[in-house]
């Protein structure tokens, strides 16, 4: 999946989904640490998971289907809209989106109708007519491989009992992460921004995949802890090929994901990454590592052989 190969198409389609994820965020209950806004997988592309029931508004769902390559607005009523995404600059998504949602009665409005964290932040959805690339195959290609990377998440999740969060795709950094809880809250600095202090008011091992961006173009697995304990790069990374990369003040642990690839089996190389990182963050940060494992999805004494 190298970044270089699909980097226009990945442009367009991060901003498509900030367009829905806004919508997304203004129609759904808040959760704690954000949890209402990010996208599920499906059998056909992403969701935004059943929606709205504010003020009148229908029930409503929005589907990316990456089969079909199209986006789907669809009532619990039954009633559907679907375009096409082939062809298709932000400024046209834009418009088409929120014409199928009058359409169907879901009045939805975008607090911030531009992109979140982007280098054209200052330019609002409506006026990008420059992001227009999309190729099929690449983005059949990007739900293919999150979708396989999902599953390892998950069977990854299984192995601890504490605070965990679903597997969900983000669409304002473009990835896909569960994270782990110790329980212990943390303050965060007066300077903070409200997505920050919420999303880190807590102590947090994070673990990930991310398709490359404009410092890291690799794509990659990756884990960090946050707040950073001391000491953390001193800690042994699995497989031989991963390593602690300097970011943003902080570090992450990195298996790019051709060196996972090239491993003998790369599912296994992914998940004793993805468990060396969570030990090196939990045994600096004094995490109780025992009383929060959770072998094979399993919690009760009785049935994991534990206790008679």
């Amino acid at each position: 999946m190298p970044l270089a190969e699909w980097r226009d198409t990945k442009e367009t389609i991060h901003r498509f989904t900030q367009v829905v994820g806004k919508i997304r965020l203004a129609a759904s209950p808040r959760r704690n640490h954000w949890w209402n806004v990010p996208f599920h997988l499906t059998g056909r592309g992403i969701t935004t998971r059943p929606m709205g029931q504010v003020d009148g508004t229908p029930v409503f769902t929005i589907d990316f289907d990456f089969v079909g390559h199209q986006l789907v607005v669809t009532t619990l009523e039954g009633r559907t809209i679907a375009f096409s995404l082939l062809g298709r600059s932000v400024a046209s998504f834009h418009r088409l989106t929120l014409e199928a949602l009058a359409a169907l009665g879901v009045n939805v409005e975008i607090a911030c109708p531009h992109p979140f964290d982007l280098p054209d932040a200052a330019r609002p959805f409506a006026e990008d007519v420059e992001h227009a690339a999309y190729d099929p195959v690449w983005a059949n290609r990007y739900w293919r491989v999150l979708s396989q990377v999902a599953l390892v998440l998950e069977e990854f999740a299984a192995g601890f009992s504490g605070k965990v969060s679903a597997v969900h795709h983000f669409w304002h950094t473009f990835d896909i992460a569960c994270t782990r809880f110790s329980g212990r809250h943390v303050d965060q600095p007066p300077q903070a921004d409200r997505v920050t202090r919420e999303a880190y008011s807590h102590e947090v091992i994070s673990f990930g995949f991310w398709f490359g961006d404009a410092n890291f173009a690799d794509p990659a697995f990756y884990s960090y802890t946050a707040p950073e304990p001391p000491h953390l790069t001193d800690e042994p990374l699995t497989p031989a090929a991963a390593e602690w990369v300097p970011r943003a003040g902080s570090h992450l642990a990195v298996l790019r994901y051709d060196d996972a690839r090239g491993q003998a089996d790369p599912k296994g190389a992914v998940l004793a990454f993805y468990e060396s990182a969570y030990l090196a963050g939990a045994r600096r940060a004094g995490w109780d590592i025992d009383a929060l494992a959770c072998p094979h999805g399993v919690t009760d004494p009785c049935l994991t052989g534990t206790r008679p």
